[in-house]
């Protein structure tokens, strides 16, 4: 994994000053880049050995749009990350490529969007199978109130992956090592996983995303709830995971983008800057709205 220093971000204003702050904000954002305008991403968004390919993506909550014209790459065994300041639409696109948007009332998505090739979107496309071929873990862990064992069990089991107890046993053992979890949890699986620690509920939400053999594993801020020691675990998990799975992860850890992915992709109100292999992103930025984010001139 690469390693490297990046400049922190300013401080949080008091909460009587927010009006000033935020007006402060925009001048900042402007003197950054003047223009303030993205006409067409730079950098490389297109790839040869495509998992995942968006074309022309706009999303729109009601009459407002959150995402414009967005059009991007995800490779093969590859982890990308999704960088921006809060509201810039990453997670809102995030959500696009397993259709977790169609849960929420109003949102229309446009553009084309394929997962090898297979349309995402389109009135005979199942949103079950393919939210099994793409799977997600969200910002908290969400572990069912159910046992360990069933956690992992259950998504095989409503899939018709398996269900012998034979067949789910090695499922859940396999996963369950996959996610590095195995040897803390081997000796209670019948116990409740909400009773696991917040690191150790992440990893068995990630843990019951393999279980049903995804293709694709998407991550909206996995780490933001949990400490170092756990963060830590998680980003060792994922460069392991990369050998047989695609991820896409959403991350405000500018840090952490540099740390576990391989390109990343740049997000500011709705638009896609800039993507490129991580290291170019943070030593040698092509757009200056970039080069402002990160190094903390606004964000």
């Amino acid at each position: 994994m690469t390693t490297m220093t990046l400049n922190a971000g300013g401080t949080a204003p008091a909460q009587d000053q927010a009006d000033q702050a935020a007006e402060s904000k925009t001048v900042k954002n402007r003197e950054a880049n003047p223009s303030a305008e993205v006409n067409e991403t730079v950098g490389s968004p297109f790839c040869d050995d495509a998992k995942l390919r968006m074309r022309n993506v706009n999303v729109f909550y009601g009459e407002a749009q959150a995402i414009h014209d967005v059009s991007l790459d995800i490779g093969r065994n590859q982890v990308v990350a999704m960088i921006g300041p809060s509201g810039c639409g990453k997670s809102t696109f995030l959500r696009c490529l397993n259709r977790m948007n169609d849960t929420i009332e109003g949102c229309r998505v446009e553009g084309d969007l394929t997962l090898d090739g297979d349309p995402i979107y389109g009135p005979k496309v199942d949103v079950v199978p393919l939210r099994a071929r793409v799977g997600m873990v969200f910002q908290k862990p969400n572990p069912f109130p159910k046992s360990i064992y069933e956690n992992v069990a259950y998504g095989p089991k409503i899939h018709g992956i398996a269900s012998r107890r034979a067949e789910l046993d090695e499922i859940v053992e396999n996963s369950l090592r996959r996610a590095g979890l195995w040897n803390e949890v081997k000796d209670r699986l019948d116990k409740p996983g909400t009773g696991l620690s917040g690191g150790q509920q992440q990893r068995l939400c990630i843990a019951r995303a393999i279980a049903v053999s995804p293709e694709v594993i998407l991550m909206d801020e996995p780490c933001s709830a949990l400490d170092p020691i756990a963060t830590a675990r998680i980003e060792e998990l994922i460069d392991e995971l990369r050998e047989n799975y695609t991820i896409a992860i959403v991350t405000h850890s500018m840090q952490q983008a540099a740390r576990v992915s391989q390109r990343t992709a740049y997000f500011h109100l709705g638009k896609l800057v800039e993507v490129n292999d991580t290291e170019t992103v943070f030593t040698n930025p092509e757009h200056a709205l970039t080069e402002a984010y990160i190094t903390g001139r606004f964000g």
